[in-house]
């Protein structure tokens, strides 16, 4: 026997659609405007996971210049049939902007889940969220919930659709069937198609991915329905427990172990301790499920989720990740590539090089931190809620419109830059930390005057509380500014979100865009 801790996949890592295939698990999860596009994971024992890489890496397969914070890659669906993987997945466009929403689904497939992925095929628009199911007798079928913007409130969410797909053209054909319109919950998305025993069983989300979310249950006898809702749903929520430490409970997927075990993964979040703000933004976690008439439920008894819970195999525990990103090598360039992501746009030989400047990670400034098309970060996911990040830059700067440094960022209206840029009148480089807070713009300390030569920097978050340090020789540290507040990189802060928290290199050259800076390493470690 061996425990499995939740969550699974900590950090940024929602919308988990699970697989089991050929002794490994897989989970798929959202990316939003994060390139490259679809995180995938795997795990031999559901404790111990480890990144795959990322789907979408071209341009090609995601184009999400101009896309708005929180768009982007939504619900992909991973699954396994005739020898190849497929995955389906939503480009969101515009979501927040009145009535409409434009989401474009689409299908890719590879013969390995290490890629390459193929060209992506244009399915629909109807609304967000597709999934594939492939039937015993072969054929494939599309689900996705439907937007409705003629509606108000929860009534947008009008259902939930099914077409079938030709394998081989892999084009939707025959007619639209809306097979299920939920439950009193509302808001019903996130579909996913069994079938066991006959029965053909829809898992959905409902109650909307706060803290309302649930895990929903139909089944019906005929692809098409009628669906009848589970007698007792929701299969899996955290609603009206304010106590429970994982909250958010709700948009699942199953899969079914060799040994005949069945899973529920599903996203949850968990919030600053004395908040309701989660700065680790929406994270996977699994439960074991049990069926009983026909019905899946947890295996606890309860519909709650629980911290850790029992599988019959032996595991592997997690361990803070103490992590030093340097760029000399082929293995410490590849362990970057896997964990840092760029926004909207795919960054190597853009936004960065590793050859320009042997040894160094060379990054070319762009756009303000406020740009939505073509901004110079790489950074990755905050993993812990007690962590620190460290790096040290070269720069040669001439104007103020010049800037490179440590960011912890939520998205383009929330974030701390701690950068070093240069002042014309002191005719020297230039320390300093920028906020934005709800787009409310300051520089808490103002710039300070600092050798020329390499500077280091450091992050230091712990729960609540942000602090960024600078050095000139990495040994001795001095704080600059005050104690930031940490839970405004959450979801749920200045309005609906769907990130979490990224800490990691910007640069910015506001002149010309042709400006660099050559970063020595990335030092990121976890205390908890």
């Amino acid at each position: 026997m061996g425990s499995v801790n939740n969550p699974v996949l900590r950090g940024f890592h929602p919308d988990p659609s699970i697989l089991y295939h050929d002794g490994w698990f897989y989970i798929a999860n959202s990316t939003f405007e994060w390139f490259g596009g679809v995180e995938i994971s795997r795990s031999r024992d559901l404790s111990s996971w480890e990144p795959v890489g990322r789907a979408l890496t071209r341009k090609s397969q995601l184009d999400m210049w101009g896309n708005p914070p929180s768009g982007g890659i939504w619900a992909p669906c991973l699954s396994w049939d005739d020898g190849l993987f497929w995955l389906i997945y939503t480009d969101v466009k515009t979501w927040n902007q009145g009535p409409f929403k434009d989401v474009h689904n689409y299908l890719v497939t590879a013969p390995s889940v290490e890629g390459p992925w193929s060209e992506p095929v244009y399915l629909n628009s109807s609304g967000f969220d597709p999934s594939l199911f492939h039937d015993d007798d072969g054929k494939k079928w599309l689900v996705n919930m439907e937007w409705d913007y003629r509606e108000q409130g929860t009534r947008q969410f009008s259902g939930i659709l099914l077409q079938e797909l030709d394998p081989k053209t892999k084009q939707l054909v025959g007619p639209v069937y809306k097979i299920w319109k939920g439950t009193e919950i509302g808001l019903v998305e996130g579909p996913h198609l069994y079938k066991k025993d006959g029965w053909y069983y829809l898992v959905c989300a409902e109650g909307g991915t706060e803290y309302d979310h649930a895990v929903s249950v139909a089944r019906s006898r005929s692809i098409t329905g009628p669906y009848e809702t589970h007698p007792d749903n929701p299969l899996c929520t955290s609603r009206g427990k304010p106590d429970l430490a994982l909250q958010k409970a709700g948009h699942g997927s199953l899969c079914q172990a060799p040994g005949g075990e069945w899973f529920l993964a599903f996203l949850v979040g968990r919030p600053l301790p004395g908040t309701r703000r989660c700065v680790l933004g929406r994270e996977t976690a699994i439960a074991p499920i049990i069926w009983k008439n026909d019905w899946p439920y947890l295996s606890n008894g309860s519909r709650y989720p629980e911290l850790s819970f029992e599988v019959p195999w032996e595991t592997k525990p997690r361990t803070p990740q103490r992590l030093l990103y340097t760029f000399e090598t082929p293995e410490g360039q590849r362990l970057f590539k896997r964990d840092f992501m760029s926004l909207r746009i795919p960054a190597e030989g853009v936004l960065y090089s590793f050859t320009d400047r042997p040894g160094y990670l060379r990054l070319f400034g762009k756009e303000s931190p406020v740009s939505r098309h073509t901004q110079c970060v790489c950074a990755r996911r905050q993993e812990s809620f007690v962590f620190e990040a460290e790096t040290a830059l070269e720069a040669s700067f001439t104007s103020f419109q010049h800037m490179a440094g440590l960011m912890y960022r939520y998205d383009e209206e929330n974030w701390y830059y701690l950068r070093v840029s240069y002042d014309e009148e002191k005719k020297c480089p230039v320390l300093g930390l920028l906020c934005m807070d709800n787009g409310e713009f300051s520089m808490p300390t103002g710039d300070i005057a600092i050798p020329s030569g390499i500077v280091y920097m450091k992050v230091s978050v712990n729960h609540k509380e942000t602090r960024f340090y600078w050095s000139s020789d990495g040994h001795e540290w001095k704080t600059l500014g005050p104690v930031l507040d940490a839970s405004i990189m959450s979801d749920e802060y200045g309005g609906l979100g769907f990130t979490g928290a990224f800490v990691g290199l910007a640069c910015q050259d506001l002149q010309r865009q042709r400006q660099w800076v050559d970063v020595r390493y990335f030092k990121y470690e976890e205390f908890e």
